[in-house]
């Protein structure tokens, strides 16, 4: 999130679409996509103009936003994510507005915006290293506790208890996990499978089934400790080195 532009007197404040899809959790294709989508059904009050970045080797083009067409987009894209923008926003103009009227008072505004840059480049390798991480866990098709099973020091078996607790999971008449309402196409989904029985009929069994989006909040939940532990772990947030790569 160093991208952000911060306006002088006369230019405007913007934020791009990576800093969006960062505030989101969202791929930054997926924002640029809906972004588009917009734009073409003339929901957008600013036109599209891409702007070429390089970062670490790689180019890619992101978009800018004024406030209102930030707000609509997030709101297409997530909803739940629409305060954190709005925030954003909050501290961009309060940043615009902040015009220094002596040489001290300059020099104590570029030691803050300095200072604050670092916070930002350091949140940022922690979240490209998370995000790094994420990638060589997560495999499409995983059960949450599957997934737990990569995570260093989790207690597995304690899991879907914890998730039902948080909304995510119940348990039905015959004691198996189902999705619920709440994180159902949003952090998981079910797979079905036909279980046969001595009787000769055949019983549907339906698995818990992870989402991106769900194992990113899984893996954010560990690094905030809110998951069951081991008594055993070592305080360390790692991941198995035997899934390394797998995903």
């Amino acid at each position: 999130m160093t991208d952000l532009i911060l306006s002088s007197n006369t230019a405007p404040v913007t934020m791009s679409s990576r800093e969006i899809a960062e505030l989101t959790g969202s791929r930054h294709d997926n924002v640029k996509r809906s972004a588009e989508r917009l734009a073409a059904d003339h929901i957008l009050t600013s036109p599209l103009e891409g702007l070429d970045f390089e970062h670490r080797g790689n180019a890619y083009q992101e978009y800018r936003f004024n406030k209102r067409d930030s707000l609509v987009l997030v709101a297409r894209l997530s909803p739940e994510f629409t305060a954190a923008v709005v925030d954003r926003w909050q501290e961009l103009e309060a940043g615009s507005n902040r015009i220094p009227q002596t040489l001290s008072e300059s020099l104590r505004l570029a030691a803050e915006m300095a200072e604050k840059n670092e916070q930002l480049a350091l949140a940022n390798q922690q979240q490209a290293a998370q995000i790094e991480s994420l990638e060589n866990l997560f495999v499409d098709g995983m059960t949450p506790t599957e997934f737990a099973k990569r995570l260093n020091g989790v207690n597995c078996q304690k899991v879907c208890q914890a998730l039902s607790q948080r909304g995510w999971l119940y348990q039905d008449f015959t004691g198996g996990w189902r999705v619920a309402s709440y994180a159902r196409d949003r952090f998981l989904t079910e797979r079905q499978s036909n279980v046969p029985r001595s009787s000769g009929q055949v019983m549907v069994r339906c698995t818990p089934v992870l989402l991106r989006k769900g194992a990113i909040h899984m893996h954010k939940l560990y690094l905030e400790r809110q998951l069951p532990m081991k008594s055993s772990w070592d305080g360390q947030f790692t991941h198995d080195k035997s899934w390394q790569g797998a995903a």
